[in-house]
């Protein structure tokens, strides 16, 4: 248990965080849910559109760190296949 004011602080401010990061893994992983549900019913229209928006949510994610870079491109870049690959 913290015992000093600034140990007591830190432990608040670390469960801020946590749940915070939570929160925003938890948001980014409804959005590709929602791509990937779309492209499951087989609309291309809202598959595309539901895409951008996961997009969106994935880049803001990945800027504030809680994503590698490299994740949020393998994402973005295997959903964009399978939309391609509905018109095809």
């Amino acid at each position: 248990m913290a015992n000093s004011p600034q140990a007591r602080k830190r432990a608040r401010q670390a469960e801020q965080r946590r749940q915070h990061n939570a929160a925003m893994r938890s948001m980014v992983r409804t959005y590709l849910k929602k791509v990937n549900a779309a492209i499951a019913s087989g609309d291309q229209g809202t598959a595309q559109e539901a895409y951008n928006q996961a997009v969106s949510v994935l880049d803001k994610a990945t800027r504030k760190g809680k994503f590698h870079p490299n994740k949020a491109a393998r994402h973005k870049s295997r959903l964009n296949a399978k939309i391609k690959a509905m018109a095809a």
